[in-house]
């Protein structure tokens, strides 16, 4: 991914690797998408996404030992045993584990909900991000991430009620 900050009067063009991501935008509206811009009678451009919303998928091993954000000169904590076991059971608000496919190349990944983004739609549909393209979540594994992480979004924060 890049994109540019001004800093100081000078646009400066960041990168940042992900080499597994998943995109959260829900399928119909991805669809909506792609049957309005095919049909060039339509008035009206309602249903036309500007961004797609995505969610960085780190590999495992690395996300276990906080190394995941490395790039960004972020040192993460590292999971423990017990708490590892509950991540990998999804039986942790914050993440969402995917099992991996080794005859995909696609390893154990884990995806932190605090780490989302969106972009815009034609810069996934370039040819270097469509060649990239790995593999397709079946639709009862896309509808229970995309629950998670609405609740996990919607989540309310309360203050700290502990008595002084």
């Amino acid at each position: 991914m890049e994109w540019a900050e001004e800093q100081g009067g000078t646009i400066e063009v960041r990168s940042r690797q992900l080499p597994y991501c998943v995109i959260l935008s829900q399928d119909c509206d991805l669809e909506h998408d792609y049957n309005q811009r095919q049909d060039s009678t339509r008035a009206d451009n309602d249903k036309y996404l500007l961004t797609l919303l995505l969610a960085p998928a780190y590999p495992a091993e690395i996300f276990r030992e906080g190394a995941h954000l490395q790039e960004q000169d972020l040192k993460m904590q590292r999971i423990n045993s017990t708490a590892w076991k509950q991540l990998t059971q999804n039986g942790m608000m914050r993440y969402h584990f995917l099992t991996g496919r080794a005859e995909l190349q696609v390893p154990d990944l884990v995806i932190d909900f605090k780490s989302f983004l969106t972009t815009p739609r034609e810069v996934l549909y370039r040819p270097e991000f469509a060649s990239n393209y790995l593999v397709t979540l079946e639709v009862i594994f896309r509808e229970h991430l995309s629950g998670r992480f609405a609740h996990y979004l919607s989540r309310i924060g309360l203050p700290d009620f502990s008595s002084p």
